[in-house]
């Protein structure tokens, strides 16, 4: 289905299970960069025995979602998509689960929240905030060739333009740290990144990474070592581009009240990568909890 905004835009989303659900029976899914929900496909299955309402969707720019142009694509805006696609379905709280880009919408929407910014309708708010796999220390970070080409403001518009599915792939699995992931599924990912108007906005798309730079110290990391909301740290080991040292250095220094959760023989894109894993870690979780 999609869902309108407040500017028109339409944005995809897909509700399973009981879209009636209980915030804390209900899991908010938000997906990375250069993905779509579609990156979850292999554990919706499975987190449905802990959920009785999974909600996903597409940011705007990406998978399904519209991709309108010249457009000031921000972490800030995402999280406003956010909330109006879940204030749309009715949403009044939820376990909010994020991959990678999705970090740094959580860490906007964990700030909002600090601030008491988010509407009365999401009167449960937020029952815990699970990062996995994200830039979120942007110092830590070991950005792709690509990511760093994509950024320069000459050379990123014409990359958007000429990218072919060979160089994609081999950032993908470089960035992944593990060569696990199922090439169909990179196709797929390459697909919906680069459909309707995706090859013209890449080079917008991937100026999330210089939101880390701006707000990364100013406000998103005071608003998790000022939230009392629970948090947990997932990670694969084998991330090569946001490695362990980012959720080490959070709850040594930011969240010392973290629960950390390290999944071994797993890489950067984990519910892809490794599901079971992935599964059994955001469970056990949510099961101790």
């Amino acid at each position: 289905m999609k869902s309108v905004l407040s500017d028109n835009f339409e944005v995809f989303c897909k509700i399973i299970g009981n879209k009636n659900a209980d915030a804390n029976k209900t899991a908010l899914l938000l997906h990375g960069f250069p993905e779509s929900s579609y990156s979850y496909h292999r554990v919706v299955e499975g987190l449905q025995s802990n959920f009785d309402r999974i909600i996903l969707f597409d940011f705007l720019g990406f998978g399904m979602s519209d991709k309108p142009l010249d457009h000031n694509y921000n972490m800030m805006e995402q999280a406003q998509i956010a909330l109006e696609v879940w204030e749309s379905l009715g949403v009044k709280g939820g376990h909010l689960i994020a991959h990678d880009m999705g970090d740094s919408v959580a860490t906007e929407l964990v700030a909002l929240s600090n601030e008491r910014k988010i509407g009365n309708w999401f009167s449960d708010g937020f029952q815990s905030i699970t990062f996995t796999n994200g830039g979120m220390v942007i110092e830590l970070a070991e950005l792709r060739v690509m990511q760093k080409l994509m950024l320069n403001p000459i050379l990123g518009p014409l990359l958007s333009r000429i990218s072919q599915y060979k160089a994609f792939k081999q950032q993908v699995y470089s960035a992944n740290g593990s060569d696990r992931l199922d090439e169909t599924e990179v196709e797929t990912m390459w697909t919906a990144f680069r459909s309707g108007n995706g090859k013209k906005i890449g080079h917008f798309l991937i100026n999330y990474l210089n939101d880390r730079y701006t707000y990364q110290n100013i406000r998103w990391l005071p608003a998790l070592k000022d939230t009392t909301l629970p948090i947990h740290l997932c990670w694969g080991e084998l991330d090569a581009v946001a490695p362990i040292a980012i959720p080490e250095k959070l709850v040594n220094n930011i969240c010392p009240d973290a629960s950390f959760t390290r999944m071994t023989e797993t890489g950067h894109f984990c519910q892809m990568d490794n599901p079971d894993k992935w599964l059994k870690s955001i469970l056990d979780y949510y099961q101790k909890n």
